[in-house]
């Protein structure tokens, strides 16, 4: 077997931008809810404040499609870098609530401007061939960003609650001249192909595909677990349900990350050579048991296997399902990576709400077990798509 060509330099550059993204977030995210409170506000509007980016979010991704289409990647992805720094260091400035609120809300728009241009732009530097390894490394961009910045976080809130928006929006800055300088002048590939098995490259269109349907839904239940439940739901089952002190969440949550870790570049190398489906089937499976661990009675060593189990199961499902993004989607792509974003959104807005709702009633284990069914039904999904790794063959007279 010969030996896979190395990435492209971009996608190193990728990398490195959403590390800058990741850590700077990490820093502010604590923050949020403190500085919100200070105006004098219940925790219930704290919380809408963190809501409101998310939601934002959510109803731009679209849009912010549609823009990837018109305007190119490139400029979308400054555009919306720029759009977050702008307003969190305006938000670092707000002399009350409602400000704070409208700043954040549309910091929201940027973001979604960014992760959509940054998602097409991935799918428009690699083939098929190097997608899984691509993905891993974005990803691994975001993971270690996301652990590095709350460590720095706590401290700069010390000092002051303001400060935390304009480190943010310093850490946005160099992630927005990174880009502009390192990407300005790639050239990215727009050779027509053909689909098999796939008519024309709307949205409509593609849903039609039962492995972007896979796709979908695997984010969507990654929303739900990994970006929702993982942080709404965990922390207080700890607490309430093993009655240990938050000491415990933090360990549990590491094992999470440290499994996610160190599976994520081989599951990208296995992704790539042995294709997508397989790693999308292991990794509903693998995550949804993990997630079923915790329906059990409540026990440490039980709750730390669950989140290992559950950590590697993730890393297979941070590159699977992008890489099958990658395999379906048309040249100019946003709209459709659009909606794929859009589930893990939706997941990671609705997943902690439902799952909450039922611990209420029910208990933990109801909880845990609705997450864990919807890791299962994704996992059905994978199961009838086809593989689509090979999928995309050059027109005539293309190489």
């Amino acid at each position: 077997m010969a030996a896979p060509r190395s990435l492209p330099r971009e996608v190193y550059v990728l990398a490195t931008v959403a590390f800058f993204v990741a850590v700077g977030y990490g820093i502010l995210a604590p923050a949020i809810p403190d500085f919100a409170r200070d105006f004098g506000v219940g925790r219930t509007a704290a919380a809408l404040v963190v809501s409101a980016f998310a939601f934002m979010r959510l109803v731009s991704a679209f849009g912010s499609g549609g823009l990837v289409d018109r305007f190119g990647e490139r400029w979308v992805m400054a555009i919306g870098i720029g759009i977050v720094a702008t307003t969190s260091a305006a938000a670092g400035l707000a002399q009350n609530y409602s400000t704070l609120l409208i700043l954040r809300g549309l910091g929201g728009v940027g973001s979604a401007m960014f992760t959509v241009s940054a998602a097409a732009l991935l799918i428009r530097l690699v083939g098929n061939e190097q997608r899984g390894r691509a993905s891993g490394i974005f990803a691994g961009g975001f993971l270690t960003g996301g652990i590095i910045g709350p460590v720095f976080g706590g401290p700069l809130t010390e000092i002051s609650l303001r400060l935390p928006f304009f480190v943010y929006a310093g850490s946005l800055t160099v992630a927005g001249l990174v880009a502009a300088v390192a990407l300005r002048n790639t050239a990215l590939s727009t050779a027509p192909v053909e689909r098999r098995g796939l008519r024309g490259s709307g949205v409509g269109t593609t849903l039609r595909d039962p492995a972007y349907r896979a796709a979908v839904g695997a984010n969507l239940a990654v929303g739900w677990t990994v970006f929702g439940v993982r942080f709404a739901t965990i922390p207080l089952f700890v607490t309430e349900g093993l009655r240990l002190g938050a000491v415990w969440t933090g360990v549990g949550l590491g094992l999470f990350a440290a499994a996610n870790a160190l599976l994520l570049w081989p599951a990208g190398r296995f992704t790539d050579r042995r294709g997508r489906r397989p790693v999308l089937i292991a990794g509903t499976t693998t995550c949804g048991v993990g997630l079923a661990l915790l329906v059990l009675p409540p026990a440490l060593p039980l709750f730390l296997a669950a989140m290992v189990v559950a950590g590697a199961g993730s890393a297979l499902l941070t590159v699977a399902p992008a890489a099958v993004l990658g395999d379906v989607a048309p040249a100019r792509s946003g709209s459709v990576v659009a909606v794929f974003q859009m589930a893990a959104d939706v997941g990671a807005m609705t997943g902690p709400l439902l799952a909450n709702a039922l611990v209420d009633s029910l208990g933990y284990g109801a909880g845990f077990g609705l997450t864990a069914l919807v890791m299962f039904i994704a996992a059905g999904l994978a199961v009838f798509m086809p593989e689509t790794r090979d999928r995309n063959v050059p027109s005539q007279g293309q190489a």
